[in-house]
């Protein structure tokens, strides 16, 4: 999701939940994605998965920003929604894990511990390094400077 801002362009990222990801911060924020089903349209899972980790149903046209595989291999199909909301009021799901490691003891946690808005040049800093194309796609789709060097 993106909006404008005056003349800034801002996009939202995620910041994941649970122990490994806690203080991490530069580098771990993701746009909202997931796992596709079996032969489920990619912007379908799109709309789904943002809903799953925002609790937000989005109503807006999507605009496909293409493909990317991020380190490890994983394929991302990712689109771009222009909108507004409150990050105060987001919420997503949660998912069991155990913790401590080999304690037997399972904990509860949220997929989505934060949402934030950022602008450009700061979200290209959180945002996973593999993600990073995406934010430059979207800057030269709205006709925005990018902030990927060149």
């Amino acid at each position: 999701m993106y909006r404008r801002v005056g003349s800034k362009l801002e996009v939202l990222l995620v910041h994941p939940g649970g122990p490994y990801w806690r203080r991490k911060d530069h580098g771990s924020w993701s746009i909202p994605k997931g796992e596709m089903n079996a032969d489920e349209d990619a912007g379908v899972a799109a709309l789904r998965e943002f809903m799953e980790e925002t609790g937000v149903v989005l109503t807006g046209p999507l605009e496909s920003l293409g493909e990317i595989r991020q380190r490890g291999g994983k394929r991302v199909l990712a689109f771009a929604v222009e909108g507004d909301l409150d990050v105060r009021t987001t919420r997503s799901n949660t998912f069991e894990l155990e913790w401590p490691p080999h304690s037997g003891k399972m904990q509860t946690f949220p997929e989505v511990d934060r949402t934030e808005w950022f602008d450009l040049p700061v979200a290209h800093a959180k945002i996973l390094e593999g993600q990073r194309p995406l934010l430059d796609r979207l800057a030269q789709r709205l006709g925005q400077p990018g902030v990927s060097p060149a």
